[in-house]
């Protein structure tokens, strides 16, 4: 009987609203473009009145507000930001839950997710980015793009939590954001490389491919933040002689962030 009623409550949100559209739709083509303003805002009104009513419901036969979000995503997709919205306005002290519901059930709007959540500052920008990359990793990139966005003064710790969250996903973390920001391009290095050490050879890696033009900046800056750790060093040096960095410009930037010569020496393949 709650299968019954469940699939009948979702039957009748998409009538209602397909209802509405096509009023809406036939409305706009006869009123003059001053009614049609008015007619469109009301319309909005009543479409967030059924969705609210409906996902009210929802909570109420599922007994979480996560289960019936992760319903609704699944039935209605492009219904889920609008319904995310309502829901923070309706259970703030649920965000965690909705977040995380509605991203792992519609990943592909992330971004969107990630952005309203924000802009409603129903938490800090660092715990939104870590809940929502933990509700869909794959989709790292988005998180942090949204989040830089949403609040530029907050990147040194989107970058922190970010690379904490999903070390494996560095790499990609700091290119996305460093080319978004490429001015800031050091201080995504250094905050990355202190907070997860290992992602050192990645970081620089992944910076050469797209900024091949600034090897120097990129490979100072790495070594100058793992120069006490060795084997990590000898990791970086090697990344960036394989990306196509010459020995001598490669020595030259070692010995500049730090590194003795005869560590260089030992720590590199001459070619």
């Amino acid at each position: 009987m709650f299968r019954i009623n469940k699939q009948l409550s979702l039957c009748a949100l998409a009538l209602t609203l397909s209802a509405n559209v096509f009023a809406q739709t036939a409305n706009a083509e006869t009123a003059s473009p001053k009614d049609s303003e008015l007619e469109t805002s009301s319309q909005a009104k009543r479409n967030n009145d059924i969705q609210l009513s409906f996902l009210k419901r929802q909570v109420d036969q599922n007994m979480s507000v996560g289960r019936a979000i992760s319903s609704i995503a699944g039935h209605y997709p492009q219904e889920v930001v609008s319904v995310v919205d309502l829901a923070l306005d309706y259970y703030p002290d649920k965000y965690r839950e909705i977040i995380f519901a509605a991203i792992s059930a519609q990943p592909s709007s992330t971004e969107e997710i990630v952005k309203l959540a924000i802009e409603k500052e129903v938490s800090s920008c660092p715990n939104i980015v870590q809940l929502a990359i933990k509700a869909e990793p794959t989709y790292v990139d988005f998180v942090v793009q949204a989040a830089a966005v949403a609040t530029p003064d907050e990147l040194d710790e989107i970058v922190r939590v970010a690379v904490l969250t999903q070390p494996d996903a560095a790499d990609s973390i700091v290119q996305t954001l460093s080319q978004e920001h490429p001015n800031k391009l050091v201080e995504i290095m250094t905050t990355a490389i202190n907070t997860v050490p290992f992602v050192g050879e990645y970081v620089v890696d992944a910076l050469l491919a797209v900024f091949p033009n600034r090897a120097q900046t990129v490979v100072e800056t790495a070594v100058r933040e793992s120069v006490e750790q060795r084997e990590q060093v000898m990791k970086i040096l090697s990344t960036a002689q394989h990306a196509g960095v010459d020995n001598a410009k490669l020595k030259g930037y070692a010995l500049a962030a730090g590194l003795s010569e005869d560590d260089f020496n030992s720590a590199i393949t001459i070619r």
